[in-house]
């Protein structure tokens, strides 16, 4: 049962705080779409539409950055535009440690090593947080989305090309769980659990199920996870599956869905944000 009690103290936004603190740029950089968009921290409600351009083919950190350049000169221009020195977060399809990159999925490989936040907020001209994707679509999750308030170890699952994961023992986080490259039946369980190798196979929600079932409970039996919560696009049919899975653990939709990742983003540059002094 949710836990009020669990629930993050609030913070000036609620009462009044300004735009400088309140709202912060989201932007979700994938293998093939940059999503982005204004959030107001206090409730997670975006205030500009989600805005998209293609990622750069190769995804090098220097055309990345100029096409954040762009879209952050977009929004400062729109309506529900966030104030000139709002900060900026990233998600990137990597192991992020200290701001630094690790490792990269779907964009070029000139990102393994490079001090991803630094780079990017000297090219920016603004504060810029960096996180793992899944890390950023889980803090929306859990801040404003199906996990909210839910006490104990929360596991965010998203099912896509591959398994996203993210880990929340009382609303912190653990960074960087790679759990699709878990093995199930001797191969990585992204190889047959995500959507992409239901579509590959050609696999019908029963058989599909049955996959997850394998995945799940191996998650359960590690983790003991009091919650799990399913994303990705997939999540949208969740009728579909989630009802024919057996486990102890409460398994629940993700509610914010492909805002999720903007949200999570803009959400990890608000944190890093030091409350102004009363």
């Amino acid at each position: 049962m949710a836990n009020p009690s669990l629930r993050p103290a609030p913070r000036p936004e609620a009462t009044g705080w300004s735009t400088l603190h309140r709202h912060h740029i989201g932007v979700d950089v994938g293998g093939t779409l940059i999503k982005y968009a204004a959030v107001d921290m206090a409730d997670g409600e975006l205030t500009t539409p989600v805005l998209r351009r293609p990622t750069p083919v190769p995804a090098t950190p220097e055309a990345v950055a100029e096409q954040l350049a762009l879209l952050v000169e977009e929004l400062s221009e729109g309506p529900g535009a966030p104030h000139p020195e709002s900060s900026v977060g990233v998600t990137l399809p990597a192991i992020i440690r200290r701001g630094v990159a690790h490792s990269a999925a779907n964009i070029d490989d000139a990102w393994i090593g490079l001090d991803a936040r630094r780079f990017l907020a000297e090219r920016l001209g603004r504060t810029v947080q960096v996180l793992n994707d899944a890390d950023a679509a889980g803090l929306a999750e859990v801040r404003y989305g199906a996990g909210r308030g839910n006490a104990g170890t929360v596991l965010i699952i998203t099912l896509g090309t591959g398994i996203g994961s993210a880990l929340f023992v009382d609303g912190k986080l653990v960074p960087n769980l790679e759990l699709g490259h878990l093995e199930l039946g001797g191969v990585d369980a992204e190889v047959r659990a995500s959507a992409l190798a239901r579509e590959r196979e050609g696999l019908d929600w029963p058989d599909y199920a049955d996959r997850l079932q394998q995945y799940f409970a191996h998650l359960e039996f590690l983790f003991s996870p009091d919650l799990i919560v399913v994303g990705g696009g997939i999540s949208v049919r969740h009728e579909e599956f989630l009802p024919r899975l057996r486990l102890d653990t409460r398994v629940v939709p993700a509610e914010l869905r492909n805002e999720a990742g903007i949200i999570g983003a803009a959400r990890h540059a608000y944190l890093a944000v030091p409350p102004p002094v009363a």
